[in-house]
């Protein structure tokens, strides 16, 4: 059992029993100039949170963790870092389960949601990016299922620690892959975990529900759908359905 997990060369661990939310404290800690690789991970949160809002359930036994990023980049690549950490997730599943990634940013695992990753992007002046704070969060030793889940949850299994310890590595090379080969290659085999091409999904934009079959991703990170009216192109939305 890993007790204290061993970060990647230069990176800091932050560990904490209880915050009201990981990704707060990392911001704070990035305006204050932390730098990259800062981990902060908390046993348990009390105002944990998801995309558009949506409370995320926190008590202790589960992976709740944010790590500072500092990608130099233009605003408008930030949103990549979020399909980077799809595929550090997917990494660490255990070998034999079936893995898919779900558009944006969600890992599916055995037909179940294990994990929720939120990144929050600080723009600078120029529109550079000065950090992102990529909130993970991981069902380790449970999954929550609650009222209003899409997916029923699944658990990675293991430890905490253990998750945590591989979840840093799996990151740092996602992210140094990123830098050297650029997003295509992480688009490819983002694409390569995605659902099938063809299956039939529903978006929600607002008060819009736009259906149609997965065409995949473009090269700006956008979503691809093949709807009765043609190919549309979705930069922002839920995807509901199955694994796409």
């Amino acid at each position: 059992m890993i007790s204290t997990p061993v970060l990647p060369d230069g990176w800091t661990l932050v560990a904490l029993e209880s915050v009201g939310s990981t990704n707060d404290e990392a911001a704070q800690l990035a305006e204050r100039g932390a730098r990259e690789g800062t981990v902060v991970w908390a046993r348990q949160q009390t105002g944990g949170r998801g995309r558009r809002g949506r409370v995320w359930a926190s008590p202790v036994g589960n992976l709740y963790s944010s790590i500072i990023l500092r990608p130099h980049c233009p605003a408008a690549r930030a949103s990549e870092l979020g399909f980077v950490a799809a595929l550090a997730v997917a990494d660490i599943v255990a070998a034999g389960r079936d893995v898919r990634v779900k558009w944006p940013n969600d890992v599916i695992v055995d037909g179940g949601k294990v994990a929720g990753i939120l990144p929050e992007s600080s723009i600078g002046q120029g529109g550079m990016v000065e950090h992102v704070v990529m909130g993970i969060g991981v069902n380790v030793g449970f999954a929550p299922n609650l009222p209003d889940m899409r997916y029923p949850g699944a658990c990675l299994g293991g430890t905490v620690e253990e998750a945590l310890q591989k979840l840093a590595a799996a990151l740092a090379l996602r992210v140094a892959e990123w830098r050297q080969e650029g997003f295509e290659t992480v688009r490819a085999e983002w694409l390569a975990k995605a659902g099938p091409f063809g299956l039939e999904v529903d978006v929600k934009l607002g008060d819009e529900l736009v259906r149609g079959r997965f065409a995949g991703m473009d090269r700006e990170g956008a979503l691809l759908l093949e709807t009765a009216a043609g190919q549309r192109r979705i930069v922002a939305g839920e995807l509901l359905g199955r694994s796409a």
